[in-house]
């Protein structure tokens, strides 16, 4: 396997930002870094989806939990929600033109961790190195 390159570090004082423990910028990871919140914004990156298609996609979801994901996205200004005026009520789900901007960065650290998970997963009952 080919060694990826060194990501390049945060700019200078940016890092002083986002480190600290009141950093508005961890309940935005904490948002967005969630094991569904990350299977929601990825799964909408693929187009307007309706609430049984998303529970469908990211198995083991429960309607609470995919609930409180939705409202959360919704809130930070990552998901849309559109009520259509139809019987049965329909909604369906989209991202915003943030949304797709986070969704472009994290369909390549999902890809990383499909690529990945049987390799590391696989390494778990061994001996670590020293």
């Amino acid at each position: 396997m080919q060694a990826a390159p060194h990501p390049s570090p945060l700019p200078l004082g940016f890092a002083d930002g986002v480190f600290p423990a009141g950093c508005p910028s961890r309940t935005v990871l904490d948002h967005i870094t969630s094991k569904w919140g990350v299977l929601v914004l990825v799964a909408l990156s693929e187009g307007e989806q309706r609430w049984s298609d998303l529970r469908r996609r990211a198995e083991g979801i429960s309607e609470k939990m995919l609930a409180q994901t939705l409202k959360t996205l919704e809130r930070d200004g990552l998901v849309r929600r559109t009520a259509q005026p139809v019987i049965p009520p329909r909604v369906d789900y989209s991202l915003t033109e943030r949304g797709y901007a986070l969704s472009a960065l994290l369909v390549p650290l999902v890809a990383w961790a499909f690529d990945n998970a049987e390799e590391i997963l696989g390494g778990q009952g061994s001996t670590p190195a020293k």
